[in-house]
C-alpha cells in the first residue's frame, strides 16, 4: 500500500476514508495514469471542473466546481503535496475557507511490482465545514463524497 501525503490531526471529528481499485496494467497504462493524475483528470473525468490544465504543483490554488441539481458548488483548495516517484505518482490538497467540508484529500497511483497492476488510492480526512449552509448539510455531503469516490476510481481506467 502506498503512503498518501495526508496529515493526521488528533481531532476525532475528522472522518478518515481510504478506497483503492485496480485501474489497469502495463507500461502504457502506467504512463497515461501518471500523467492524468497530475493534470487533475481524476477530478475532471468525475464530473468536476478545474480551470488549470497544467500539472499540479505544491502551493497551487484552484476553485474546483461541480453542478448538483442545477446549482454550481465551488470548492476552493490548495495543493499541499505532489509525489513523482518511479512507481508512485499523486497529489494531495487541503480545503480552503468556503469549501463544503474541512480537510484534505489525496489521489495516488502506484504500480504493484509483483503483478504489474496499477492501483488508484483515494484517501481523505474530512469534518464538517465551520460555515453554513455546509455545516448543516454535512450528512448529505458525506453521501456525495461516497458517490464522488466511486467516480474517481473509474476516472483513470
Amino acid at each position: 500500500m502506498p503512503e498518501a501525503p495526508t496529515w493526521a490531526p488528533s481531532d476525532p471529528a475528522f472522518r478518515r476514508s481510504e478506497i483503492s481499485a485496480v485501474i489497469g496494467r502495463g507500461q502504457e497504462h502506467w504512463h497515461r495514469a501518471a500523467e492524468d493524475i497530475l493534470r487533475w483528470r481524476v477530478k475532471t473525468r468525475s464530473g468536476f471542473l478545474v480551470d488549470s490544465h497544467a500539472p499540479v504543483r505544491v502551493g497551487q490554488r484552484e476553485r474546483i466546481r461541480v453542478r448538483v441539481l442545477g446549482v454550481t458548488i465551488v470548492e476552493p483548495v490548495e495543493v499541499v503535496a505532489v509525489i513523482e516517484d518511479h512507481d508512485r505518482v499523486g497529489f494531495a490538497y487541503r480545503t480552503l475557507p468556503g469549501h463544503p467540508v474541512d480537510g484534505e484529500e489525496a489521489f495516488v497511483v502506484h504500480r504493484d511490482a509483483a503483478d504489474g497492476d496499477i492501483v488508484l488510492t483515494v484517501r481523505s480526512l474530512t469534518r464538517p465545514a465551520p460555515q453554513q449552509p455546509w455545516r448543516i448539510l454535512h450528512p448529505l455531503l458525506r453521501v456525495a463524497q461516497v458517490v464522488a469516490r466511486r467516480r474517481y476510481l473509474r476516472a483513470l481506467r
